[in-house]
């Protein structure tokens, strides 16, 4: 009898609660300037959709916005000023909980020699990890080159060996992919018919006189040819060839015409691109064909005001991953002063844990001391020689694991050394290049060879070096050692000796990193560090982690 009364007393707390909270004025219903209600076919039809909270992205935390002093923690004499400390607000964004493994770059790699293998091998190579990193002329690192990627061993380790530009690549492949998945799940698209890229590589002259019949009825396709190929019958068999011929007498196996199709038709079929969804006619729907039904029963294709899609996949800043890093949480009773004496991702100037369930254990994969990578045997330190998986060790108080050692991480800023100095006080970034998507002269968009829409800016919108204050890193020094046979205009833009070891190196193209690594000692595991490489490089140290904006204020959504 109790239970029952408690239980109708609570539900009259909640009813009483309801009815007290207070209704938002404002509505996407009517308009609170001219009364005209919305989707109103009297009036313009206008269509205003709610907002609603973001959905958390898979793999993704929601990282609070807030206000934390970036920049040097703590006193390293020898140590670079670079990194001035500076007070400044970040607004709310997701980010990786692990870093990027093994595992999920390999889904990347077989997703592009999937679909593009066969017609752009170059594609496959383009996004392989560098395993050679691995190497050291005077150690024995053989197995890390061999099985360190491909290894179900490692599958959980963190993927080294990948530059920036990579990096960024895999970004926009994993926005595209989580994008489509929606859409589709939503019935808003058909799925992508993935099953035919095999049959698709080679036709039969039948199907290819059947491919060329439907091109010519749908303009977009109209201009796609198709090339004669001798294929081995067992290879013109595998796509579809059906006929009776067999091994001659000699045992020589006869050769079949069979019909590539261009890479670019299969670049424009099965590579999708949020952009391109937005901005091109292909993925216009047809009735019962990947649209989106109002409440009139209006079909269309998705835009940006309906809020469905992501706002896409990036490399966080560097305010931004120094922030995650630290995680500056303000404590109970604090009135928002966050935890005093914190120079890594754990409270505290210990690399130790000085709780007591794990006390004494290593918070961190990092090289203790020199030659010390992972303790002695029966009681070892942090247990890695190299990287450590990447749930290893604990994590900070945003949830987010290995931001300190195991290995470095690209972020998305262009390095300078004086750019603490100049960073405003919100979102600081430096980097940005303002740009357009690029049209032919029929003012048709231009896409690139991985399905993307080509961009174009002009050198006042590149603002790598905006308030940069260095004449020097804006000069390209990336000039050939070897000047003999150079034209004389070639060498007319060989401003310096190319021999000049004290010529600077800190290009447009210079990114910055953080967090040390495996084999960092503990001073690169303070996240107010920085060092840099340049985009196209990588290493056995370096790999990363994706965020991504929250659009809205998340810190206010309930």
């Amino acid at each position: 009898m109790n239970a029952k009364v408690n239980l109708v007393f609570f539900g009259l707390v909640m009813v009483l609660f309801a009815a007290c909270k207070p209704e938002r004025e404002l509505t996407t219903q009517k308009s609170n300037l001219t009364g005209w209600k919305s989707f109103d076919k009297k009036n313009t039809n206008f269509q205003a959709f709610e907002g609603h909270t973001n959905a958390i992205p898979v793999g993704m935390i929601p990282i609070p916005g807030g206000s934390f002093t970036i920049g040097q923690m703590d006193e390293y004499i020898t140590a670079p000023r670079n990194n001035d400390r500076r007070t400044l607000t970040v607004s709310p964004f997701f980010m990786d909980k692990y870093e990027v493994t093994n595992i999920g770059w390999r889904e990347y790699v077989d997703w592009v020699a999937y679909v593009f293998g066969r017609y752009n091998p170059e594609m496959v190579v383009a996004v392989t990890p560098d395993s050679t990193v691995w190497r050291d002329e005077m150690a024995y690192n053989e197995p890390y080159v061999d099985n360190y990627f491909r290894h179900p061993a490692y599958s959980f380790y963190p993927v080294v060996g990948i530059s920036w530009d990579q990096a960024m690549a895999f970004c926009q492949w994993r926005t595209d992919r989580v994008n489509e998945a929606i859409l589709i799940k939503g019935k808003y698209l058909e799925p992508l018919p993935y099953d035919k890229v095999g049959p698709f590589s080679y036709m039969t002259e039948e199907d290819a006189t059947q491919f060329l019949k439907h091109n010519a009825d749908h303009p977009e396709y109209a201009n796609y040819s198709v090339e004669k190929v001798d294929l081995p019958l067992s290879e013109a068999k595998k796509c579809g060839y059906e006929g009776t011929e067999t091994l001659s007498e000699d045992g020589k196996e006869p050769t079949v015409a069979m019909y590539r199709v261009p890479y670019e038709w299969v670049r424009d079929q099965f590579a999708f691109n949020t952009e391109k969804y937005y901005n091109s006619n292909k993925y216009n729907p047809t009735e019962g064909k990947g649209a989106r039904t109002n409440s009139f029963g209006n079909k269309r294709k998705l835009t940006r005001a309906d809020g469905v899609l992501f706002s896409g996949y990036r490399l966080p800043t560097e305010a931004e991953w120094e922030y995650a890093a630290f995680a500056p949480k303000s404590e109970e009773d604090t009135y928002g002063n966050p935890a005093e004496g914190k120079i890594y991702p754990w409270a505290g100037y210990h690399p130790r844990d000085l709780g007591k369930t794990a006390k004494g254990q290593m918070m961190a994969n990092f090289v203790r001391n020199r030659g010390d990578l992972m303790g002695i045997a029966g009681a070892p330190n942090d247990g890695y020689v190299i990287t450590a998986p990447v749930d290893a060790f604990a994590a900070n108080d945003f949830g987010l694991y290995n931001m300190a050692g195991n290995v470095n991480e690209w972020v998305l800023d262009v390095y300078r050394e004086t750019s603490f100095e100049v960073m405003t006080e919100y979102n600081p970034f430096r980097g940005n290049i303002y740009s357009t998507l690029k049209r032919d002269d029929d003012g048709s968009l231009i896409m690139t060879e991985t399905g993307c829409l080509e961009i174009e800016f002009t050198a006042k919108d590149d603002k790598r070096n905006y308030k940069d204050g260095d004449v020097t890193s804006r000069l390209d020094t990336d000039y050939p050692l070897d000047t003999i046979g150079l034209t004389e205009e070639q060498m007319a833009e060989v401003k310096f000796d190319p021999t000049d070891v004290l010529a600077p190196h800190i290009t447009d193209r210079t990114r910055v990193y953080k967090g040390g690594s495996w084999n960092d000692r503990i001073y690169w595991l303070n996240p107010a560090t920085r060092r840099y490489l340049d985009q196209s490089k990588s290493t056995s140290t370096i790999g990363f982690r994706c965020a991504m904006s929250i659009v809205g204020d998340a810190n206010h959504q309930k």
